[in-house]
């Protein structure tokens, strides 16, 4: 008889039984990678609002915000409530020959929320399969006449083969195949989109361009795009017949002070918007796209293309995770998240910036929108300059290595001496991340700067030698 691990013993497992499982059943190198860099050394017992409370008995304030999932904190009571409410209550979770009243409710939710006729929702389980819809409902629009998309050289979209291919980030370092016909824009700059779509027109003039995706405000690198440059897309798009996609899986829900980035422009529409992490409350694995109605109807609104859309058959529009969405959504309006957001940033922003000015040599630029700021560091000592001589292979062959060590030494204080949670971004210039759930208040954020000062008042080249020292010395 098979020797399996029952829900009881699972639950008293200690951290290192843990560790010898992932090592032995699912990856031995991410076991190694994250422990040496100060992560995972812990198991956590339970987490609610911005706290986590570790096994040994830490209290832990989460300032990742679950990396774009914990707008509404960890199980949040109203979202549990829901989930409960839909067990008890014995509710039908799948079958595709009966249509969902959860399902039907969300796509009337998400239609009343966004601009336009932006009214036509498909709803998967991750935010790479609501991108991977959004473009193949784009290509679908043309009828395959067109065979170009073009995308941004910092974009974010997922790692499946086809988002993956649309991601612009230093994380590709292996070619996978893809899609093709991915071009490449440089972001926010309007007139390296024009010569882009000149570049791609057939021998008649034509364009070939048959969507353009981009993220407003790029989570994993903070940067933004201006006002002037997605209207300019827009104009572009509306002109050459291009479906534009705008990517909000990260910055949905009021993360960056509006409910989602481009909403903050009056009348800006996108063709789609893609949506997920904290469209599930932080408990559901539920994304979604949405379509200007005459895109939708175009593509798939007949008998023969009806059930062509789909990304996923089996899980989509599961019925506890859209009951989840609903509530999340709910949530997010009635407490007015993206005035939480700002609420944050009225504390956050200050604060970095103060410190800033008074540790020039060790952050070179703060930026960010609402609960999501990035702060780039820099300094440490000049040993760090070896790391890239070191032989070929591994972490050593980052081109970022040195920041990216930078930033951990400083996430490895404040998480050792503060017990205080941030992460960096493996993307772009590797930021440390400044993301609170929009459940914390200015006492979190100012407890959080605090923390920060103190750790940078001991000198960045005394928080990396110890943290080489105890943390990454394994790797080499």
């Amino acid at each position: 008889m098979a020797d399996l691990i029952g829900l009881d013993e699972a639950e008293r497992l200690d951290v290192d039984a843990v560790h010898d499982l992932h090592r032995r059943y699912i990856n031995k190198s991410q076991v190694r990678l994250m422990t040496s860099f100060g992560f995972g050394r812990e198991l956590v017992e339970r987490a609610e609002g911005a706290y986590l409370w570790t096994s040994d008995g830490r209290r832990i304030l989460d300032f990742t915000g679950g990396v774009g999932v914990l707008n509404h904190g960890h199980n949040h009571p109203r979202i549990l409530a829901a989930r409960r409410r839909f067990q008890e209550q014995k509710r039908m979770e799948v079958h595709k020959t009966y249509f969902s009243p959860y399902l039907a409710a969300l796509g009337h939710n998400l239609a009343q929320l966004l601009p336009g006729d932006l009214n036509r929702s498909f709803l998967p389980n991750s935010g790479a399969e609501a991108v991977e819809g959004a473009v193949k409902l784009a290509y679908k629009y043309h009828q395959g006449r067109r065979n170009t998309i073009l995308r941004s050289d910092i974009s974010f979209h997922g790692k499946l083969l086809g988002s993956g291919g649309l991601t612009g980030s230093t994380q590709n370092h292996f070619a996978f195949p893809t899609i093709p016909g991915i071009r490449t824009f440089t972001y926010g700059d309007l007139d390296s989109v024009r010569r882009a779509l000149a570049e791609a027109r057939d021998a008649n003039g034509r364009s070939d361009v048959y969507a353009l995706l981009i993220e407003p405000f790029s989570a994993s690198t903070i940067r933004w795009c201006s006002e002037e440059f997605l209207r300019g897309l827009r104009e572009l798009c509306t002109a050459e017949d291009i479906v534009l996609i705008f990517d909000e899986i990260y910055t949905g829900w009021g993360k960056t002070g509006s409910l989602f980035y481009f909403t903050r422009y009056e009348g800006l529409v996108p063709d789609v918007v893609t949506t997920s992490k904290s469209f599930g409350g932080g408990k559901s694995s539920i994304s979604a796209y949405v379509a200007r109605e005459p895109i939708f109807r175009r593509a798939y609104d007949n008998m023969t293309d009806a059930m062509m859309q789909s990304t996923s058959t089996t899980y989509y529009g599961f019925g506890e995770e859209a009951a989840t969405a609903i509530e999340a959504i709910a949530i997010a309006v009635e407490e007015d998240f993206p005035a939480r957001a700002r609420a944050i940033e009225e504390v956050l922003r200050p604060g970095l910036e103060r410190i800033q000015k008074t540790y020039p040599d060790l952050i070179a630029e703060v930026a960010g929108a609402g609960a999501l700021h990035g702060v780039f560091l820099a300094g440490g000592p000049k040993i760090l300059d070896m790391v890239g001589k070191l032989p070929v292979g591994g972490p050593a062959k980052d081109p970022l290595i040195r920041t990216k060590i930078i930033t951990a030494a400083v996430i490895d204080a404040l998480y050792r001496e503060h017990d205080i949670y941030t992460y960096n971004t493996l993307n772009g210039r590797s930021p440390l991340i400044v993301a609170p759930p929009l459940v914390a208040g200015p006492d979190e954020c100012e407890r959080f700067l605090d923390a920060f000062e103190a750790v940078l008042e001991q000198g960045m080249g005394r928080l990396v030698r110890r943290f080489v020292r105890e943390r990454v010395s394994s790797l080499w």
